[in-house]
């Protein structure tokens, strides 16, 4: 971990150093100077720290000497917001010189010159130390070259009949994927070579399930292997094992181990090119090592089978579609009864005993689902006392137990092998995640803006900040570090979470890293660790705030809607890049909140906050700010002045229903909002005549909503559009029910992803090429008080690609009629206050691939959709405020593939 602390403090010292006003003033050019020294220095040491960990060394005094390191690098990374604070100057008080002047003779001011220099001889002084020191782990690093090169010693950890691989008739929820597994072993007419792939996190049973199917399939061919491949393997000692493994059967003897590399992929084709084998390739990390080690894995076009155990979805997409078999967590009964076989094994039926289910239950669902932790945990409760008090003792200390235990210490190793072996600049990424509460929906868009902030993100060529975090949230989904909950309908992640195990060994390692830690008191964390860079509080009573006084502290998150105010807004830390309040039942912002120069993120999302104070202008660094449906949207005077702002997302509920036009209240634009060059997200803010023709200025904008459009904007609105070449999310409201949207002449040079259109539209916008032009691009489309007179289903049929589609009050006629081949893709369907429709015919062949159908207040509908039937996909559907006709014509047959269906009635009042 703290070669990703390294990585964080080298990339800004970069960053720092490239400044333009660096080489106008002589100190200053001699703090750069030093500062490149000391990042020169750095990278040499991150350099050795991942030598360190190719080899294993994991003694104390190497544990030691990096602690150092990591808590060097975080004073460099002070010392470098410290300079960037100085630097900002100059860009807000005139000239360089005149700025730096100031800086010098005034002591009142944040940093100084004088102190910075001071700070950077203090970390050369350090340097010296750590450079010198390094000596103390040269001999240790000697003993982990043995090791990390002792094969057979690695593999154990992964070769099946452990002490805890499960037996054949332990095997609990296994049972489709076995089938599956078994299924693409013996398909007797494929004689070409197949690939299977098994993937999930590290012990979740891929290798249990792998190894049992093993035991009773391999004598169906004529050679077999299982190979662990691991991390730390030689293509040369994987061979060697498939040879020695192949030969053992015949029972023949040579010396393999003096055989090279060559040699070895000779005999090894030599032999299977005439044999029908089974190859198991255990645990493998890469595509590319796959690809080596099959090199000898010749397809003679006999029926050959390799089964490839991996926690890489990217590895897995190596197998064709049909067998490629991910391994989920397993469900709550499953769980339950595998974990009984263990803590129970000599108990009649593996019951347990009544005073014990409630703790027990608590320990199950804290692995959640996770059969490695299952087994061991039970196992090892079986030799404790069966009694109310050792049991919750356990469960109170399971962390602890994990990583002490030596009964445990496997699964801790199997867990944490993911994290070690993740690439530097997606290890910090991870364990951000874990500041966030157990079993809590991680949102995409908010986990990428606060990794931005955060400085974990590399620019990479012309791609934005955020694009390329959204590469590295998909790598450790790929990875199997994050699952993905909820994807919107065209397949894109939405929300995550963690295992609540993988979570709190992330915990853990945060807390030793001093990456981060989490403060709740509920769990008895009372403690605040003073070097911690961030602070999440989860759960915090009124009488046991934790101190906010961390100078050191870069992010503040707060989840407990207990802590008073005056604690929510830590001054103290001048560093913090990142304070995210939302959700919290706050109203006002103190002005102290100007002093956070470093700011960059400002979350505030559903409070209650009325109102912004002045000293906001002065958050140079600000890059969202996020008040979507909170109180306030008032921006004050000077906001024009925060030119880095990339999210701006503010609005104001008025009818939380949607059943108004309007139904939100979004900003008034601002004298100078179209200088914020890098705004990539405005939502919402409010049409003037000056701000759609400036409109065009904001040239990096994706994602656009704008309301209170009248007809005389549309031209010139039309124009302005056409020049944001970035946009793929648009939303336009027009300022009343009765504005006529005259949009014929939109076109987009980037085609939208999303469009929602809000009032009513003139036919020719309707028949414009706008709609046919997007046709491959356009995913969701929201049309809302558009009141058309003609079916608009025909015409949304032309967007072959449509994955969801919204309609609400959008049409004024009484019939809607989904045809054969239509909307081959879409996957929601809403349909709100469609006044005088009266009949919905879905024919055969249409919505192929529906699942959620939401249909609410079509006043005058009296049946269901005829054809739902054909609807084989569909997971939900709602009927919601329904004629009370519709309640009696309800066909419960027509529905009975759909696992859920819910149906309200309106009833007129009397």
């Amino acid at each position: 971990m703290a070669e990703s602390a390294l990585l964080l403090v080298t990339t800004k010292i970069g960053i720092a150093v490239a400044a333009e006003t660096l080489h106008h003033v002589r100190s200053v050019a001699k703090l750069s100077e030093n500062m490149t020294l000391i990042r020169n220095d750095l990278e040499l040491i991150r350099a050795f720290l991942k030598e360190i960990g190719r080899k294993n060394s994991t003694d104390g005094v190497t544990e030691a000497w990096i602690g150092q390191v990591r808590r060097l690098a975080y004073d460099m990374e002070d010392i470098v917001d410290q300079f960037m604070y100085v630097i900002g100057k100059q860009h807000q008080k005139g000239s360089w010189w005149s700025s730096v002047k100031k800086i010098l003779k005034k002591p009142q001011h944040l940093f100084t010159l004088g102190e910075i220099s001071t700070g950077l001889e203090k970390i050369n002084r350090a340097l010296t130390h750590l450079k010198q020191n390094r000596d103390w782990t040269q001999p240790i690093v000697g003993v982990g070259d043995v090791f990390a090169t002792n094969y057979d010693s690695q593999q154990q950890l992964y070769l099946p009949g452990h002490d805890y691989s499960i037996s054949d008739d332990e095997l609990v929820g296994f049972d489709n994927n076995r089938k599956i597994l078994m299924g693409s072993l013996n398909l007797e007419n494929c004689l070409n070579l197949q690939i299977i792939a098994l993937w999930g996190m590290g012990g979740i049973g891929k290798s249990t399930l792998v190894s049992n199917v093993f035991r009773n399939e391999a004598t169906n061919f004529e050679c077999h292997a299982w190979v662990s491949v691991s991390q730390s393997y030689k293509l040369d000692d994987i061979w060697r094992r498939m040879l020695k493994e192949i030969y053992s059967k015949d029972k023949k003897e040579f010396d393999a181990e003096k055989m090279t590399c060559g040699e070895l992929q000779d005999k090894l084709k030599e032999l299977l090119k005439t044999k029908r084998y089974l190859i198991i390739l255990d645990d493998v990390w890469t595509a590319e090592d796959f690809r080596k080690i099959k090199e000898v894995l010749v397809d003679a076009k006999l029926g050959s089978r390799i089964i490839i155990t991996t926690r890489s979805e990217e590895v897995a997409s190596i197998a064709p579609d049909d067998c490629r078999i991910k391994v989920e967590p397993l469900e709550d009964d499953d769980a339950w009864r595998l974990f009984c076989r263990k803590a129970f094994p000599c108990t009649e039926n593996h019951i347990c005993p009544l005073a014990l289910q409630e703790c027990g239950k608590l320990i199950v669902g804290r692995c959640d689902g996770l059969p490695l932790a299952l087994v061991a945990i039970g196992s090892l409760l079986s030799l404790k006392a069966q009694n109310v008090t050792e049991w919750k003792l356990f469960d109170g200390q399971l962390i602890f137990e994990l990583h002490k235990n030596e009964n445990l210490s496997r699964v801790v190793k199997i867990l944490n092998l993911s994290y070690k072996y993740l690439p530097d600049y997606l290890k910090s990424c991870f364990l951000y995640c874990a500041m966030f509460p157990e079993d809590h929906m991680i949102k995409r868009k908010r986990l990428i803006r606060l990794w931005v902030a955060e400085g974990f993100v590399e620019q990479i060529g012309n791609c934005s900040l955020e694009d390329v975090a959204e590469g590295y949230l998909t790598q450790l989904v790929q990875r199997s570090m994050l699952h993905v909950v909820k994807r919107n309908s065209f397949n894109r992640i939405k929300c995550l979470q963690m295992h609540d195990l993988v979570r709190e060994l992330a915990i853990f390692q945060s807390s030793r890293e001093s990456f981060s830690m989490t403060y709740d008191d509920n769990d008895g964390v009372t403690q605040v660790n003073p070097d911690s860079r961030r602070l999440s509080v989860l759960q915090c009573k009124n009488d046991t705030e934790p101190s906010m006084g961390q100078c050191r502290l870069r992010t503040f998150t707060a989840f407990s809607s207990n802590m008073a105010s005056s604690a929510l807004f830590p001054s103290e830390s001048k560093y913090l890049a990142v304070l995210e309040l939302s959700g919290l039942p706050i109203e006002t912002i103190p002005n102290s909140i100007g002093e956070l120069f470093n700011l960059k993120y400002l979350g505030l999302d559903k409070t209650n906050v009325k109102i912004l104070p002045k000293s906001v202008v002065k958050l140079h660094n600000l890059e969202t700010l996020n008040l979507q449906g909170a109180e306030c949207v008032h921006l004050p005077e000077g906001f024009e002045k925060l030119k880095k702002l990339r999210h701006l997302l503010i609005y104001k509920w008025l009818d939380r229903t949607c059943s108004i036009l309007n139904f939100f209240e979004p900003v008034d634009p601002f004298e100078g909002m179209w200088s914020l060059k890098d705004l990539q997200t405005l939502s919402a803010v409010r049409s003037s005549k000056v701000f759609i023709v400036k409109l065009a200025n904001l040239s990096q904008l994706r994602i656009l909503r704008i309301t209170g459009i009248r007809s005389i904007h549309c031209a010139q609105l039309c124009d302005s559009l056409s020049k944001l070449h970035q946009l793929s999310v648009l939303g336009i409201v027009a300022s009343n029910e009765d504005e006529v949207l005259q949009l014929e002449t939109l076109t987009l040079s980037y085609r939208l992803k999303k469009f929602g259109l809000s009032g009513r539209i003139s036919e020719g916008t309707w028949k414009s090429p706008f709609f046919s032009t997007n046709g491959d691009v356009l995913y969701e489309i929201s049309l809302r008080w558009c009141q058309l007179s003609e079916n608009p289903v025909p015409r949304l049929s032309e967007l072959s690609n449509l994955t969801a589609i919204r309609l609400r009050k959008a049409y004024t006629g009484q019939e809607l009629t989904f045809h054969p081949e239509w909307f081959p893709n879409v996957k929601t369907l809403s349909l709100y206050d469609l006044p005088h429709v009266n009949q919905i015919y879905i024919h055969e062949g249409s919505l192929v691939r529906l699942e959620e159908l939401r249909i609410r207040n079509l006043a005058e509908l009296r049946d269901t959709p005829a054809g739902l039937e054909h609807l084989k996909s569909l997971k939900g559907v709602r009927f919601l405020d329904m004629h009370p006709d519709f309640e009696k014509n309800f066909p419960v047959a027509k529905l009975e593939h759909v696992p859920k269906v819910r149906c309200t009635i309106r009833y007129e009042e009397e």
